[in-house]
């Protein structure tokens, strides 16, 4: 695949998580997917970033994540990104705060065949949980 068609698939994968629109993960994913920073309690392929992105969701409803910065080559997809939102709900086992979190993540993913085959990222979670309130070190 070209660069701008892996670019254009990265971007559908971000369009869903910001609408809401989850289910079309399952055409954006592949089933085998690799994910080699997976979020607490991630499950496998598509249903895994279904249900992750539900809890995001519950818990920071109006949720957005910005790209900052991408590059891509024929097979990969970097890109810096800015997550925001109001804690509303449960998140990590802290009930809604009305409390709003900025954080900074990356990520690359590989593509094969127009779907997500594999992936490594890292986001601010520590960020979030102080910003919510929790104090790490007690």
């Amino acid at each position: 695949m070209s660069k701008e068609e892996n670019k254009e698939i990265q971007k559908k994968f971000g369009e869903s998580i910001n609408t809401g629109n989850l289910e079309n993960l399952r055409d954006l994913v592949a089933d085998d997917v690799k994910d080699h920073d997976p979020a607490p309690n991630q499950g496998p392929g598509p249903q895994g970033y279904i249900d992750f992105f539900t809890m995001m969701r519950n818990a920071f409803p109006d949720m957005e994540v910005e790209v900052e910065q991408l590059v891509a080559d024929e097979d990969n997809v970097a890109f810096a990104y800015t997550l925001t939102g109001t804690h509303k709900g449960d998140f990590m086992g802290v009930a809604g705060t009305g409390k709003s979190i900025k954080a900074r993540g990356m990520q690359i993913s590989r593509f094969e065949d127009g779907k997500m085959v594999e992936r490594w990222g890292s986001s601010d979670e520590l960020g979030i949980l102080k910003q919510i309130g929790v104090d790490p070190v007690k």
